[in-house]
């Protein structure tokens, strides 16, 4: 692909000013390590919440959304559907609990809720694992995806295209911190869904319209042996239950055991990772549950449309794929990019480059200052080199920063397949899922809970795996895998927490006190601390949660059949996700959390707490 002048003016201001906002956070961020990973404590819902969602609109995630819907239509993309009810249930049930926490990473929080040997092995452990080997492979499938890009735009090699990237977004995180990000965020956001839309118009018009475009896609379906409408066709929103690709125990899997039993960034069962370090930074337990609430919704019912138009357009326009240069082998996931070079005008290359950089950069950012806030505080302060001044901490802070940088540069230059390492990662963290859900709620559960429900976790897929016992890339194979690491895995942390003392009742008051996550679950803590106000309406906020997951599934469904041809159907189905939406609004409100204004003058009891700063 050419790039004019103007283009590479685009770019190159681009890359400016987001430099330049890190360097205008720089006195900000550097304050104090809370100032630097929590930007004081002070961040609106709105600003929390979009940088949320940018963080997830990766480089690579377009091209995932593209090799799902080439590989299997739009059912397909129920891999990552699934995941709205564990992001509702970290809406409802978790983000105010978070904040009530008043911690600096969800790691910190294993010395918060345990005590002794265990939760410091832990609290070292976790830190090691996802600030260096989990993030590390975070960021290397979204350089991978970036890498991918820049070599087919711009023929640069897989090296070249990482590290150039891989700086300049290191410099503004480095010196602005999660200020810097956030901003940045924002910006990122607003031009990369700008550009995703853009190239969705481009590449419907190139096959002639909606119209044509459902009609071709028929075509397409009786290619692939499908008949068209049926639960075959590459324009089905559910899966065929009897198909290769999508039998009954593996959908299953995906609704009823993965949504709740996997860690996957920016759905972690209980919240966790990025989406609970926006929660930290928020103003207030108001702002860090709106946050939440508005990231799902951005996250599942706003993004995914332009994505998945050009998918199907690509079907149709290289119906006998596209070659990756390096592979020379068909790789569905460049459909996305070739679309772009193909379709585009030619006067909107530099934007749409400045889209995929925003997309990267706002992913990456995220990563490098989260994996610097668990090396830093989580390891080096808590374990090699305490009570130093806070300067000394935004140092490391700041060198940490740039060294994750270069890890992950490395890695990247051993991965080939984006979707393989997200596949990875759902089945490598299965198993440990309820625990992170249910340390909140039942007073029971112990540092040895977690320990021995990771390593039961890992020992489990690892021997699956190098033993070949099932194929993890075949649909069935996966769900066996899952099923046996979930079950497995369960049955030994259920048993080590019955075997092991609880933790210490003065610990596990402390907790209640400061949490307050409802008496249900804490009998023997709470009769304890009988003066503590139940903080958590369960009841009402799980009917929120079940309103929530039907808010997000009517609004995809709804923006789809408007889409491809059923206008009726679909304002019907958005119909019902608006009053879904205004029966969360006034459930919320009327249990205190005043969602449309900002003044509160009486709270209710979940809500009366304190910020912690």
């Amino acid at each position: 692909m050419q790039l004019t002048t103007i283009d590479w003016t685009v770019i190159v201001g681009f890359f400016a000013v987001n430099i330049a906002i890190g360097l205008w956070y720089a006195r900000r961020g550097g304050r104090s390590v809370g100032d630097f990973f929590l930007s004081g404590r002070s961040v609106p819902w709105w600003l929390a919440g979009t940088s949320m969602v940018a963080t997830t609109f990766a480089a690579d995630t377009p091209l995932v959304v593209t090799g799902l819907v080439w590989k299997n239509g739009i059912a397909g993309n129920w891999l990552w559907w699934n995941m709205v009810m564990s992001g509702m249930l970290t809406v409802f049930l978790f983000a105010a609990l978070w904040r009530r926490a008043g911690v600096l990473t969800d790691v910190e929080l294993v010395e918060v809720r345990y005590a002794g040997a265990g939760a410091k092995f832990l609290r070292g452990f976790r830190a090691a694992y996802l600030g260096l080997a989990f993030n590390t492979i975070v960021m290397g499938w979204v350089n991978l995806a970036m890498a991918k890009i820049l070599l087919v735009t711009l023929h640069t090699t897989k090296l070249e295209a990482v590290f150039a990237c891989l700086l300049l977004t290191g410099i503004y995180v480095s010196v602005g911190g999660l200020w810097g990000v956030l901003v940045t965020d924002m910006l990122q956001f607003v031009v990369k869904m700008t550009m995703a839309i853009v190239l969705a118009v481009a590449a419907v018009a190139a096959v002639g319209g909606l119209g044509a475009l459902r009609m071709k896609l028929g075509a397409v379906d009786l290619a692939r042996h499908a008949v068209p409408g049926s639960a075959d066709s590459v324009l089905s929103f559910a899966p065929n239950l009897d198909s290769v690709w999508m039998p009954l125990l593996t959908f299953f899997v995906y609704i009823g055991v993965q949504w709740w039993a996997s860690s996957y960034p920016g759905a972690e069962p209980g919240g966790g990772g990025y989406v609970a370090q926006r929660i930290f930074c928020a103003r207030d337990e108001r702002h860090s549950l709106l946050a939440t609430l508005w990231f799902t919704i951005a996250h599942y019912a706003l993004r995914p449309w332009p994505w998945i138009l050009v998918a199907l357009a690509a079907l149709v326009l290289y119906p006998h794929g596209v070659i990756n240069p390096t592979t020379h082998r068909p790789d569905a996931e460049l459909a996305y990019v070739q679309t772009m070079i193909d379709y585009l005008p030619p006067w909107l290359r530099g934007l749409m480059m400045a889209g995929f950089l925003s997309a990267y950069m706002s992913t990456i950012g995220t990563q490098l200052n989260l994996g610097a806030s668990y090396v830093v505080n989580d390891l080096y302060r808590r374990f090699f080199v305490k009570d130093r001044s806070e300067r000394h901490y935004v140092g490391v802070s700041r060198v940490a920063t740039l060294a994750l940088m270069l890890l992950s540069g490395i890695v990247t230059l051993h991965m080939d397949s984006i979707t393989g390492a997200w596949q990875f990662l759902l089945a490598f963290g299965a198993g440990a899922g309820l625990v992170f859900i249910l340390r909140w709620y039942w007073w029971r559960i112990n540092a040895w809970s977690e320990i021995s429900a990771l390593l039961a976790s890992f020992t489990v897929s690892t021997v699956i795996e190098q033993f070949h016992l099932v194929n993890p890339d075949e649909p069935l194979g996966f769900a066996y895998l899952m099923l046996w690491t979930v079950g497995i895995s369960t049955a030994v942390w259920i048993a080590v927490t019955l075997l092991t003392p609880p933790e210490p009742m003065e610990r596990l008051v402390s907790f209640y006190r400061r949490v307050r996550p409802g008496r249900g679950g804490w009998g023997p803590v709470a009769a304890l601390a009988p003066d503590v106000a139940d903080g958590m309406a369960r009841g009402p906020a799980l009917v929120d949660w079940a309103a929530g997951c039907a808010l997000i599934y009517l609004s995809i469904f709804g923006v789809g059949k408007i889409l491809l041809g059923a206008p009726l159907l679909g304002t019907t189905l958005l119909l019902l996700a608006a009053a879904t939406l205004w029966f969360i609004l006034w459930d919320l409100g009327r249990r205190g959390y005043d969602v449309l204004g900002s003044s509160r003058p009486e709270l209710a009891p979940e809500l009366a707490v304190e910020a912690v700063e």
